[in-house]
């Protein structure tokens, strides 16, 4: 690899994309193929679309229809478990508040990658950098409880360094 000229290289790349037309390398517009037509006319897709892998034979490409409202009422589901989390109303200091806490912190979390999942796959920027927000959002509030309790934070009256209450045994 050491041995190589890397500004011929480039530059033979060059001169070979500089032969090629435009159209042969971005592809023919869209051809709107009859139910008889086959051959490279069936097969064109729309412009701007990118090819999926082979479907099996006889089976026809579906084409899903973005559905905008859907991404956003997911997104806004888990936004808004995540500020119904920002004001908690139980005591989360130890015991089994504390684990529905965690667990309230989990489902916030896997609602991120939810909403997150869904956004990218239908191409929502914005939304999708709110739901990253919201993983990062549900891993904090997940670890300001977890980390005192595990030795890497200081405890304090509201982040006890138990799990467990000592109110909570019955006697």
């Amino acid at each position: 690899m050491a041995d190589r000229d890397w500004d011929k290289e480039m530059a033979k790349i060059d001169k070979q994309l500089a032969s090629i037309s435009d159209e042969a390398l971005v592809g023919k517009p869209a051809v709107q193929a009859g139910p008889g037509v086959k051959g490279p006319a069936a097969k064109a897709l729309p412009a701007g679309r990118a090819p999926v892998a082979a479907l099996p034979a006889g089976q026809p490409r579906v084409e899903r229809e973005t559905r905008g409202w859907a991404v956003y009422l997911r997104l806004l589901l888990s936004v808004a478990a995540g500020v119904a989390l920002f004001i908690w109303p139980y005591d989360a200091r130890c015991g089994t508040g504390l684990f529905g806490y965690l667990g309230a912190t989990g489902i916030v979390t896997a609602s991120g990658i939810w909403s997150a999942v869904w956004t990218w796959r239908h191409r929502a920027p914005r939304a999708h950098t709110i739901s990253l927000l919201l993983i990062l959002w549900g891993m904090v509030l997940g670890t300001v409880q977890v980390l005192p309790r595990i030795g890497y934070g200081k405890p304090d009256p509201q982040h006890p360094a138990t799990w467990a209450c000592t109110n909570d045994i019955p006697k």
